[in-house]
């Protein structure tokens, strides 16, 4: 069964529902979310995408994304997908909002409002091979500085989050607090 997406305006304010194929066909705006896991060594745990992923498939992205459904709250939502994608869960702090819209060759367009959630989790993924390809952990220095040189390898929506948010002062804040 098609998973029933929230539609919303750019202050994601609720609007509607819709399909989630025709959603993005449509290219009609919808809430998102995205989940940044970092280790004990501040090192972001990255997910590469499915090889058979209708968008962007094998590139590199945050640990996992995905969209609340029908009558789901978005917290709900990424302790849903968080274990779906990765095969576990961690306590997630609400972090950051952003709105953008991207068109692919292939027809498809994500206009999201994109919810941004930071955890810690300091073991091994158990990845779903249905969704992810590969992961790996990385220190944001060198993240950045492969972003620099192979832009094309990473999603767009994590090279813009990664550019609009610095991860690092926000976990030094939770540290201290």
């Amino acid at each position: 069964m098609e998973d029933i997406l929230i539609l919303v305006d750019e202050q994601d304010n609720f609007l509607g529902y819709m399909g989630k194929e025709e959603a993005h066909f449509k290219g009609v705006k919808h809430r998102a979310f995205s989940i940044f896991v970092f280790n004990d060594k501040n090192e972001l745990l990255l997910q590469q995408r499915a090889l058979d992923k209708y968008h962007t498939p094998g590139l590199w992205s945050n640990t996992c994304c995905s969209h609340p459904r029908y009558g789901e709250t978005t917290m709900n939502a990424v302790h849903r997908r968080l274990p779906e994608e990765m095969g576990f869960d961690t306590e997630l702090s609400h972090v950051h909002e952003m709105s953008y819209k991207i068109s692919f060759d292939n027809g498809v367009t994500e206009n999201e409002y994109d919810h941004v959630f930071v955890g810690r989790y300091n073991g091994d993924p158990k990845i779903n091979t249905e969704e992810v390809h590969d992961y790996k952990w990385i220190a944001m220095e060198d993240l950045k500085a492969d972003m620099e040189r192979s832009p094309e390898k990473y999603t767009f929506w994590f090279k813009r989050i990664i550019s609009e948010f610095d991860f690092l002062k926000a976990m030094e804040t939770e540290k201290t607090a």
